[in-house]
C-alpha cells in the first residue's frame, strides 16, 4: 500500500493524483474504460478487470488526528485493515478530489429541517443512482429477489467495519429489524416499510455476509424503500445490543450503573425512539452522565461521525473506516469535517447563504427565495440550480377536528371542493411561482403515471368563486351576523387558523390562498411558526388547515403505504385525520372511525404493493386509489414547481441535480462522499 508521507496534522486541502496506480477515470472522462454493471461505480474486482490494474489504497493524511477526536475510538490500524475486502469504487464526476476542508451547513434544528445535511453523509443498503431510475449497491455488495418477490437476499461486503473498527455483519441487520424496528419499547408502532400487508417479515442470517428478508406476501417495493429512506436497515449490535435485554441479560444493571433507569433508556439516548436517524446524541446530557457512557455517539457506517453537539449545532469528522474509495484508491470522503449550524429563521438563513456562509442548501428553500438568491450569485460566490420538485404545496382540512362542528364542516366533501375551486391557481402560479408552475391536483402519485386517468390531474382545479360560494351555502356555512364573513351552521364564528412553517410551504403561497378563501367569505388568520411547533400542533390534532408539501413517486409508494393510511404520512410531513389514525392504531378501541372510502384506501394500497407492476390488476388498483384520494379531496393540490438548490462554487464534483426533492433523499443519489473543495 502506498503511503502519503505528510504530517497527520495536515488539515489543508491536498492534491491526490500522484498517489495511486489505477487510472483516475471520472464520469466526465472514462478514458475508454467500460462502465461497470451499475452507473458511476464498480466493485473492486470489477474495476480492476475493466481497467487492467491492481489498485493500491491511500488514506487522508489527517485521518489519524480526525480519529483522535472520536472519543473511545482506538488508534487506527493500517488502511488495508480498515477497508472491506471489496470496497465500493466510486467514479468521481469531474476529477479526483483533494482531501481537507470543512463543509458548512445550515439546518433548522435537530429533527426539524436537517434532512439535506443528513443526506450528505447518509448510507443505506442500496441507493438510487443519479438517473433516479436505477437502484445500485451501496452498503450491500449485491442483492437478488426470488421469482415472486417474497424473499430478498442481500450480500454484504466482507471485512466491512463500523466507525469504531468493529465488524459490520448480517447480525447488525437482524438486530435492527428484530430488536429495534419491531420492539415496542423502542418504536411504539412498527413502520409500514418493515411490514408486508401489516404482517412482519423474518430475517435469516446464514453467514456474516448474507441477509435474507422473508416476506409473508410479495412486496417488490421493499428494495426501493432501502434506496430512498432515511431509516437505515442496520444498527450496531455490538454497541446497542449490550443495553438490550433480549441480547444481554445484564442490560438493565449495566444501564443503571451509568445512571439510567434501564437498558432501553440508554438505547433511546443513542438511537431515539423513532426511525429518524438524526436525533440528538447523549452529548446534550450532563457531562457527568456522558462520561459514564461508552461513547459520545453510537458507531456509524456513514461518511462522517459526530464529535460535538450543542443546542446551536453539531460538528463531524471523516469516518476512518468508510467503505468507499475513488478510482485511484483514495479512501473517501475527501472532505475532512462537516459543521452544522441551526438557524430557524428563514431571513437569517437567506442572508447567510448570500454571504457564502454555507456550502450546500436545499431544504427550506422555496421558489419565492429564488430571485434574491439568483441576483446575489456572483457576489456570493455560489450557484443556484432551479430543479423540479416531486411534491407540491398542498392544503388539507382537519377532518377529525376536536371542535365537532368544525369536524362536520371540514368532513363535508362540498366544503373541501368549495375551498379547492376558490383558489385562483393561475394567480398563484404567476405571483408566487413566477409562472414556473404546472397547475395540478394532488393525486397521491407524483409524477402521475401514464396509466392513471388524466382527468384527476385537473379535478376541482378550475377557479370558480361563484361555484364555491354556492357549495358553502349548501353546507350551511353562511354569514349569519352580517360581518361579511361566513359562520358555522350554528352561527358560531368560523375562522381558519393557518399556521405554517417555511420548511414545508412558502409564506407567499399561504397568504395568497388565505386571500382567495377570504374572497368567498371564509375568515382566515395566517401565522408563521417553526417546524417543531407545526409538527407538535399537527400531532396533537390542533391544526385547522394542514400546510406542507405532499407527494411521492410510484417506486417509493410500492414500499411504503403512508400516503394512503390515516394520518396519511409521517410525523415530519403533511397529515390529517389524526383521530382516524388513532382508531386504526387501536383497532377501534379509541379515536374516530374513518369512512368506508378511507378503509378502501387502506385495503387497496396493500393490494397494490403485492401485485406485479404493469399488470391490469395493478393499474386498476392504482386508478382506484387515485379516484378515492383525489375524488374526496382529502388533500388539495396547487401546482408542481421548481425549487432552488444552492452550492458554493468552491465545492467541486457537485453535479446537476435532476430534482430538488426529499423523496429520493436529497443529495443521496449524487454521492456527496466525492465532493471536495478547490480553494
Amino acid at each position: 500500500m502506498k503511503r502519503i508521507l505528510l504530517s497527520s496534522a495536515a488539515l489543508v486541502a491536498f492534491p491526490l493524483a500522484a498517489f495511486a496506480n489505477c487510472p483516475a477515470i471520472t464520469v466526465a472522462d472514462m478514458q475508454g474504460i467500460a462502465p461497470g454493471a451499475y452507473p458511476e461505480q464498480y466493485d473492486l474486482a470489477e474495476f480492476q478487470a475493466a481497467a487492467g490494474c491492481t489498485m493500491e489504497f491511500s488514506e487522508n493524511p489527517a485521518i489519524g488526528d480526525l480519529n483522535g477526536r472520536i472519543r473511545a475510538n482506538p488508534a487506527l490500524p493500517p488502511l488495508a485493515e480498515r477497508l472491506p475486502e471489496e470496497p465500493l469504487v466510486v467514479v468521481p464526476y469531474d476529477s479526483v478530489g483533494k482531501y481537507g476542508g470543512t463543509l458548512d451547513a445550515l439546518s433548522n434544528a435537530t429533527e426539524a429541517g436537517t434532512s439535506d445535511f443528513l443526506s450528505i453523509r447518509h448510507v443505506n443498503l442500496v441507493r438510487y443512482s443519479d438517473d433516479l431510475e436505477t437502484i445500485v449497491p451501496n452498503v450491500a455488495k449485491s442483492w437478488e429477489w426470488n421469482d415472486d418477490y417474497t424473499k430478498l437476499t442481500f450480500h454484504l461486503r466482507k471485512g466491512h467495519k463500523w466507525s469504531d473498527g468493529q465488524p459490520f455483519t448480517s447480525a447488525d441487520v437482524k438486530f435492527w429489524y428484530d430488536n429495534l424496528a419491531l420492539d415496542p419499547n423502542v418504536i411504539e408502532k412498527p413502520k409500514d416499510y418493515v411490514l408486508v400487508g401489516g404482517e412482519r417479515m423474518t430475517v435469516d442470517t446464514p453467514d456474516d455476509e448474507t441477509v435474507v428478508f422473508n416476506l409473508p406476501a410479495p412486496k417488490p417495493g421493499l428494495l426501493a424503500h432501502f434506496a430512498t429512506h432515511f431509516a437505515q436497515g442496520f444498527q450496531p449490535k455490538h454497541f446497542l445490543g449490550q443495553f438490550h435485554p433480549a441480547i444481554n441479560p445484564d442490560a438493565d444493571a449495566l444501564a443503571q450503573s451509568m445512571g439510567f433507569e434501564n437498558g432501553y433508556a440508554v438505547i433511546k439516548a443513542y438511537y431515539g425512539n423513532s426511525d429518524w436517524t438524526d436525533t440528538p446524541t447523549p452529548m446534550l446530557n450532563s457531562p457527568d452522565q456522558l462520561a459514564k457512557l461508552p461513547a459520545d455517539s453510537m458507531p456509524t457506517l456513514e461518511s462522517h461521525f459526530v464529535v460535538s453537539e450543542t443546542t446551536e449545532g453539531r460538528h463531524f469528522v471523516a469516518n476512518p473506516y468508510f467503505f468507499q474509495v475513488d478510482t485511484e484508491g483514495h479512501q473517501l470522503p475527501y472532505i475532512n469535517e462537516l459543521d452544522e449550524i441551526y438557524a430557524n429563521d428563514q431571513e437569517v438563513r437567506l442572508l447567510k447563504l448570500v454571504n457564502g456562509e454555507a456550502d450546500y442548501k436545499t431544504q427550506s428553500l422555496q421558489l419565492s427565495d429564488a430571485p434574491f438568491l439568483l441576483e446575489n450569485q456572483e457576489k456570493g460566490g455560489y450557484s443556484i440550480q432551479l430543479k423540479p420538485k416531486i411534491a407540491m404545496h398542498a392544503f388539507s382540512f382537519n377532518v377529525t377536528s376536536a371542535d365537532e362542528e368544525k369536524r362536520a364542516v371540514f368532513g363535508d366533501f362540498r366544503f373541501r371542493k368549495a375551498m379547492s375551486i376558490a383558489i385562483n391557481r393561475d394567480e398563484l402560479n404567476q405571483t408566487a411561482y413566477f409562472g414556473e408552475g404546472t397547475i395540478q391536483q394532488y393525486t397521491g402519485f407524483s409524477p402521475v403515471p401514464d396509466f392513471i386517468d388524466a382527468k384527476w390531474k385537473t379535478f376541482a382545479t378550475e377557479f370558480d368563486p361563484d361555484g364555491a360560494k354556492a357549495l358553502l351555502d349548501e353546507v350551511g356555512v353562511v354569514d349569519k351576523d352580517g360581518d361579511g364573513f361566513r359562520d358555522l351552521p350554528s352561527g358560531a364564528p368560523l375562522v381558519l387558523n393557518m399556521q405554517f412553517a417555511t420548511q414545508g410551504i412558502a409564506g407567499q403561497v399561504v397568504e395568497l390562498v388565505a386571500q382567495h378563501w377570504s374572497n368567498v367569505g371564509i375568515k382566515t388568520t395566517v401565522k408563521e411558526i417553526t417546524p417543531d411547533e407545526y409538527r407538535s400542533a399537527q400531532s396533537s390534532n390542533q391544526l385547522d388547515v394542514g400546510l406542507w408539501e405532499k407527494g411521492q413517486p410510484l417506486g417509493i409508494i410500492l414500499g411504503n403505504n403512508e400516503l394512503w393510511v390515516p394520518p396519511f404520512e409521517n410525523y415530519f410531513a403533511h397529515r390529517t385525520g389524526m383521530l382516524w389514525a388513532e382508531w386504526v392504531d387501536t383497532n377501534g378501541a379509541s379515536g374516530v372511525e374513518p369512512p368506508d372510502y378511507v378503509k378502501q384506501l387502506m385495503s387497496d394500497i396493500n393490494t397494490l404493493q403485492s401485485t406485479p407492476a404493469g399488470t391490469d390488476e395493478f393499474k386498476a388498483t392504482a386508478n382506484r386509489l387515485v379516484e378515492i384520494m383525489t375524488g374526496n379531496l382529502l388533500f388539495i393540490g396547487t401546482a408542481l414547481t421548481p425549487d432552488p438548490i444552492y452550492h458554493r462554487n468552491a465545492l467541486k464534483n457537485f453535479p446537476e441535480f435532476k430534482t430538488a426533492s426529499y423523496e429520493y433523499y436529497r443529495t443521496y443519489p449524487y454521492r456527496a462522499s466525492q465532493w471536495y473543495f478547490d480553494e
